[in-house]
């Protein structure tokens, strides 16, 4: 099943889940991806139900969750990013935060923030988490799993490494596209092992690798962040990003407005996005 969070066009911005099928979309009688999931078990059973179709080539979609209770992040998750950014391989899951003003939809502007020029790229593959769960042995953490999505992690890496922490760079209003769908495990290898991730800007490869080769994989994050807070039905865990961020480059590489950022996990589907520049 693939779902996806889709602006109604009624000058209210509304927004609605509706369900892919082939070219069109069943509109379904929930607010957002995260609202279906928070009514509890059974979300499936729901996400099944008939509606209106549209057309998919005219849906506007909406940043897949909207508003998360929790953006939980990893960096430093795949060895050739840990290389190319000059840092020791990690012994537990690097996390930071985001909060949901930062995220846009799958066809949506990145806003360039008018304080930096650094912006930069960072594929990865998303998490939505299905189930409340707290203390989740890695061995059941798979279940608690509602589907998988795409996000690029654009960063404003001068912000970033103003202080130790990572926080200021990573979520500046309207910078991490998310989407376009959210595929339920049953269509995807177990973890979402195993699939080619990439991201190109205005058409040349940056970043081209697998998520298998995640030094902590889906089942580890779980386990390890619901040890510290419960995770609820919405959440979304964004898995680290691969070698070839323009940071990582000699010399370093930044996106500038009017380039196309495209990001794409075999699966699961593509993000394309212009930057735009925002004024103060």
């Amino acid at each position: 099943m693939k779902l996806a969070t889709v602006r109604l066009d009624d000058g209210h911005h509304t927004t609605t889940v509706a369900r892919q099928e082939g070219d069109e979309l069943v509109l379904l009688p929930h607010a957002d991806v995260c609202t279906l999931l928070s009514g509890g078990d059974g979300w499936q059973d729901r996400a099944a139900w008939d509606g209106e179709r549209v057309p998919l080539a005219e849906a506007q979609l909406a940043p897949l969750v909207p508003h998360p209770n929790k953006i939980v992040c990893l960096g430093l998750n795949y060895a050739t990013h840990i290389k190319e950014m000059g840092r020791p391989t990690p012994a537990h899951p690097t996390l930071f935060a985001k909060y949901d003003g930062s995220l846009v939809g799958a066809h949506d502007d990145i806003h360039m923030p008018p304080v930096s020029d650094d912006l930069d790229w960072e594929a990865e593959l998303g998490v939505v988490v299905g189930r409340r769960g707290r203390h989740v042995p890695r061995e059941r953490a798979l279940e608690y799993v509602a589907g998988y999505t795409v996000v690029n992690d654009v960063t404003v890496r001068d912000w970033q490494h103003r202080t130790r922490e990572f926080l200021s760079g990573k979520t500046f209003e309207a910078t991490t596209p998310v989407g376009p769908m959210l595929v339920t495990p049953d269509e995807l290898p177990p973890g979402a092992a195993g699939l080619t991730i990439e991201c190109s800007v205005d058409g040349h490869t940056m970043q081209k690798s697998n998520t298998a080769d995640l030094l902590f994989d889906v089942a580890d994050v779980i386990a390890y962040v619901s040890t510290i807070i419960t995770l609820l039905p919405g959440d979304l865990i964004c898995t680290g990003t691969p070698g070839g961020v323009g940071a990582g480059r000699d010399p370093k590489v930044f996106l500038r407005p009017g380039q196309e950022l495209v990001t794409t996990i075999e699966g699961i589907g593509e993000l394309r996005n212009t930057v735009v520049k925002d004024r103060l």
